[in-house]
């Protein structure tokens, strides 16, 4: 027997629409710092028998509805589910480092205090990406910069994190010809988001950071590797 046809004129449907939509659902809307030292735990590929842990930054409130942890990795503020690469790891969970309490799920005073927030701070939306929250920096973070041409790379600490109304975070830096005040803070006029000036930006932690500074030889390799553009092969030469 064959299939009766419908009587229904048939639907098209737009793939990369649906696909915006999902991506849109995704964004932070709101961001909660973690001040009690909870960590993200993570595996590396080679080491299958190994654990680490990383002391998140903060919380992040999606627009559709599920909070996640957040740790500066890479080139952006993570959440922690999208760890998930065969080079540099794998995301387990989340830890308790005073209980040593391994749990899947953000704790439910977090998950409280972000519904709460946004529902206080219901901003309407705007045709162009606005300001709507600022976090100070707990961890001593540190960003290498990194430009187009000869310009030399540089590494310089993170003040505070920028969340925009498009779900976009962006990490201040300073300019330090205009500091005119110490400490700085989020909200003084020497600082800058990192993506507006260079053309990459790569975060490291606080103790990796001191090593490049001390230019310990294991690191400044490693870091060498990362920087420099990928030389041809000398068989590839032409």
């Amino acid at each position: 027997m064959g299939i009766p046809l419908s009587s229904r004129p048939a639907r098209v449907i737009d793939l990369e629409t649906m696909r915006q939509r999902q991506q849109a659902r995704k964004r932070l809307i709101r961001l909660a710092p973690e001040l009690d030292g909870l960590e993200m735990v993570y595996q590396l590929p080679d080491e299958p028998e190994a654990y680490y842990g990383m002391p998140l930054l903060a919380w992040g409130l999606r627009d559709d509805g599920d909070v996640v942890g957040l740790v500066p990795w890479m080139e952006r503020l993570t959440p922690c589910q999208a760890l998930d690469d065969p080079e540099h790891g794998h995301f387990i969970g989340y830890r308790d480092p005073e209980t040593e309490e391994l749990f899947e799920l953000p704790p439910e005073h977090k998950v409280l205090e972000l519904e709460q927030a946004a529902a206080y701070f219901d901003y309407e939306e705007t045709e162009s990406p606005t300001l709507i929250q600022q976090l100070p920096e707990t961890q001593g973070t540190h960003a290498l910069c990194m430009d187009e041409g000869d310009t030399p790379w540089q590494l310089k600490q993170v003040f505070g994190w920028r969340l925009y109304s498009d779900g976009a975070v962006e990490a201040l830096l300073a300019d330090e010809r205009y500091v005119e005040t110490t400490p700085i803070l989020p909200g003084d006029a020497c600082l800058y988001p990192g993506h507006s000036r260079h053309q990459v930006v790569y975060f490291f932690q606080r103790q990796i950071a001191n090593r490049i500074r001390r230019e310990d030889p294991e690191t400044l390799e490693a870091l060498a590797l990362m920087v420099m553009p990928d030389t041809p092969e000398r068989g590839d030469e032409t």
